[in-house]
């Protein structure tokens, strides 16, 4: 645990510019198996996170393959990062080949026990800037745990669903998509640290990806509708060369229930209140 007092790190600020350069989206399409948007055209959700990163030279990276922690972020010794989760709310679309803003800050730090002792709970801010407004809004859940066998299945199953996609994600995705949007966390692509360090019993698949899928399932079973706000929760890994399952069900008027995972239970979960464009109504005879 750290003894450094982490309430200094509360509400520190962070800005990044960018521009939605139409070169990486394309390499991104080509990782997801996705069409390739034009320039101008809108930037599919959740695309964004191949940007805005700013770069760290290699004597500020960690052990782990991320920025040395005690920047932006607040120091966490010896504990093991995982993206627990998010929230989005879907103003107006990025535009690629277009510049852009992300402006962050660190919302609340919070110290809670768990099973598998003290866990270190960090909540960060986003916004996202284009054309002189906000596009999008975004707040990332971090959680910081001791080292600790990882959990590889829930007691619960799948949940019924109206649309369902399979995913194989071998080693190439995760290397490819950990390139597309600067990640250097080796648990996904270096086998033996992820194995041996941190204890998984694979290279695990990037939270970002899964929800990625998840959205990019919804959007080709329900092409009309419009994403408006977004919550996702990790609830367990999942690895590469085990396919798994990304698929929702429509629950009421605007609303969906998104889940991700396999026979042994679901690995993440989300809900999604979305927009459709009102039909245009018949003309009267």
């Amino acid at each position: 645990m750290s003894t450094t007092p982490l309430a200094q790190w509360l509400d520190r600020r962070e800005q990044c510019r960018d521009r939605l350069d139409s070169a990486l989206v394309a390499r991104l399409a080509a990782t997801l198996g996705q069409p390739c948007p034009a320039d101008q055209a809108p930037l599919p959700p959740l695309w964004h996170w191949a940007f805005f990163q700013l770069p760290t030279p290699p004597e500020g990276i960690g052990d782990d393959g991320h920025p040395t922690r005690g920047g932006f972020l607040p120091p966490a010794e010896g504990r093991q990062r995982m993206w627990a989760g998010g929230e989005f709310e879907f103003l107006t679309p990025l535009r690629v080949a277009c510049d852009a803003e992300r402006h962050s800050r660190v919302a609340s730090i919070e110290e809670k026990p768990g099973r598998s002792g003290s866990l270190l709970f960090v909540a960060v801010e986003h916004e996202y800037h284009q054309a002189g407004s906000v596009s999008l809004r975004e707040t990332q859940r971090i959680v910081y745990r001791q080292p600790s066998a990882p959990k590889l299945a829930l007691d619960e199953p799948m949940p019924p669903a109206d649309w369902s996609q399979t995913v194989q994600p071998d080693p190439v995705l995760l290397f490819r998509y950990s390139a597309a949007t600067f990640n250097g966390h080796r648990i996904h692509y270096d086998w033996p640290y992820a194995t041996a360090t941190e204890g998984y019993p694979g290279l695990v698949v990037h939270g970002p990806l899964i929800a990625t899928l998840l959205l990019h399932a919804f959007s080709q079973a329900n092409p009309e509708a419009r994403p408006r706000r977004l919550r996702y929760r990790g609830l367990r890994p999942l690895f590469a060369d085990r396919p798994f399952e990304v698929g929702g069900r429509l629950v009421g008027p605007g609303q969906a229930e998104l889940t991700a995972g396999k026979a042994d239970g679901p690995a993440q979960r989300a809900t999604l209140e979305f927009d459709t464009p009102a039909k245009p109504e018949a003309p009267r005879t």
